[in-house]
């Protein structure tokens, strides 16, 4: 018994960070999809960062959803895809980019959404993606990284959303440490932590200040 038992305060912490969690995720990608807007500009965004994003939200919820899973226990990845639907969608407008190409690979896409949705194509597939969620998920950190590091201008990129990222995924490793100890996830949560905060960090100076 103690803090340590399923009523102790230790469990209490980790079940309200589990929410808050979850809420955040839910709007993670508005701020960034409003600077965007406002600025009608992605400078400092990455194009290809932003795609492999997608393409980790995309499995991972297809995932979730083709084995059954209860919607509550995935519940942030399909608003987390729709929140950044939109955001592709500016990005590529305002880069210049939504041409026939463009309009090729969303109907690439939206055939192979719905082909693993239905089970048209074997779930055991994805079952082999799966475990490229990570690394995927890190370079498209890490191309977030680069792209504000060589542009030296972060004016397109929200503070507040990778602020959010960074909060997310380090309560997550709190939680995971309580609940399973799982290395892999620890591992996960870990890397997306260091380089959320790297991008906030480097978002943060060379933040330009606004002109009058």
């Amino acid at each position: 018994m103690g803090l340590l038992d399923d009523s102790g305060i230790l469990y209490v912490i980790a079940d309200v960070l589990s929410i808050v969690t979850i809420a955040s995720c839910l709007v993670s990608k508005v701020p960034q999809i409003q600077t965007v807007r406002g600025l009608q500009s992605a400078k400092g965004l990455s194009v290809n960062g932003l795609l492999m994003e997608l393409c980790s939200y995309t499995v991972t919820m297809l995932y979730n959803y083709t084995n059954g899973y209860a919607f509550l226990s995935y519940l942030e990845y399909p608003i987390l895809l729709v929140q950044e639907y939109v955001l592709v969608y500016y990005v590529l407008r305002y880069e210049s980019l939504l041409g026939k190409r463009a309009y090729q690979w969303t109907a690439i896409y939206v055939a192979v959404f719905v082909g693993f949705a239905t089970t048209l194509i074997p779930a055991s597939i994805l079952m082999m993606l799966v475990p490229f969620t990570t690394p995927v998920g890190a370079t498209s950190k890490v191309m977030q990284l680069i792209a504000i590091l060589r542009s030296k201008d972060s004016q397109s990129v929200s503070l507040i959303t990778w602020g959010i990222s960074a909060f997310t995924n380090s309560t997550r490793i709190y939680t995971i440490m309580l609940d399973s100890g799982d290395k892999m996830l620890l591992a996960n949560f870990g890397i997306s932590t260091v380089l959320s905060t790297s991008v906030l960090l480097a978002a943060w100076y060379y933040k330009k200040p606004k002109k009058d």
